[in-house]
């Protein structure tokens, strides 16, 4: 999937202004705006602790900002929500345990402006052949379909996803982001937090990056990679290995040595070859490659660190 630019016409799907939230002591979100339009799969990515849910839980009115505004397509999250439009979830919250899968189901499409047929919802979340089973006897993989099947109960224009493939196994996952890529390509906005970067690095259109409350990056995959500036550089070595004339090499933000394999990343990658051939040695299987999104993104948040300490 591609990024179009909106229109400059375009109502945003989700729009936050300066928005801001505290908890005592902690800015868990801190003077925060972000526009996301119609069509986007956009991943929210940060550390523990980064604002990630509490952004979730402002754009969904589960919280209200201590300043600053957040809409969603032109009206308050309330009515958007009231009206259908939003579809969510969240890793907060239990599911209804003395029921089964299919009465939960039909329940919510009961109650949502614009609903699917039950039969479509479970079918699509991957769980008919679970609908008459207890919710309180599901697997948590099983649970987390399930979640899912609720937040597509009807026709919404927005789903927003906290960390929606954990507890699920890999042909679960595969499935999943397949789903989500048609919601896409119908025209539906999917907002994702997650803690695998792989996901994102697939599936994302763009990336958010939030780091103490504050939106560090935003992009696409291969731009957030490309803004972490290093590159990773790997290769093996024969014989004894002098790890401390290898550390003296120039540009370098990180070392490792594995046996005989050196990995090591460096923000001038062709200064680092270069000194490396004039310590003498001859490196064999030599590869400089960008670094992958989990690597650009721990760079990021790490420089940033940094700064403020």
């Amino acid at each position: 999937m591609t990024t179009t630019a909106a229109p400059a016409t375009t109502t945003p799907v989700v729009g936050f202004d300066q928005v801001t939230k505290t908890y005592g002591n902690v800015r868990a979100v801190d003077g925060l705006s972000l526009r996301l339009y119609p069509g986007e799969t956009v991943a929210l990515l940060g550390p523990n602790g980064a604002g990630k849910s509490t952004t979730l839980d402002l754009l969904l009115g589960l919280k209200h900002p201590d300043s600053g505004t957040v809409g969603l397509f032109g009206t308050s999250p309330r009515e958007a929500i009231v009206a259908g439009r939003v579809g969510a979830m969240l890793q907060t919250g239990g599911l209804m345990d003395e029921v089964t899968v299919a009465e939960l189901v039909k329940l919510a499409c009961s109650l949502h402006p614009k609903p699917y047929p039950a039969a479509d919802v479970l079918a699509r979340a991957g769980v008919t052949q679970i609908a008459d089973r207890k919710v309180n006897k599901l697997s948590g993989g099983q649970a987390q379909r399930v979640r899912f099947a609720l937040a597509t109960a009807g026709d919404s224009d927005l789903i927003v996803l906290d960390e929606p493939t954990t507890g699920m196994d890999v042909s679960a996952r595969q499935a999943f982001w397949a789903t989500m890529r048609e919601q896409a390509d119908q025209g539906r906005t999917v907002l994702f937090a997650t803690h695998y970067l792989e996901e994102a690095d697939a599936i994302a259109d763009r990336v958010l990056v939030l780091h103490r409350g504050r939106l560090l990056a935003d992009g696409t995959a291969a731009e957030i990679k490309a803004r972490a500036g290093a590159r990773r550089i790997s290769f093996d070595l024969e014989g004894s290995i002098d790890a401390a004339a290898l550390r003296g090499l120039p540009s370098l933000t990180s070392f490792d040595v594995s046996g005989q394999t050196v990995r090591i990343q460096s923000a001038d990658a062709d200064a680092t070859v270069h000194a490396l051939y004039g310590l003498g040695v001859y490196p064999r299987n030599l590869e400089v490659a960008g670094l992958g999104l989990e690597q650009a993104f721990v760079a990021i948040t790490e420089a940033e660190e940094a700064k403020q300490s």
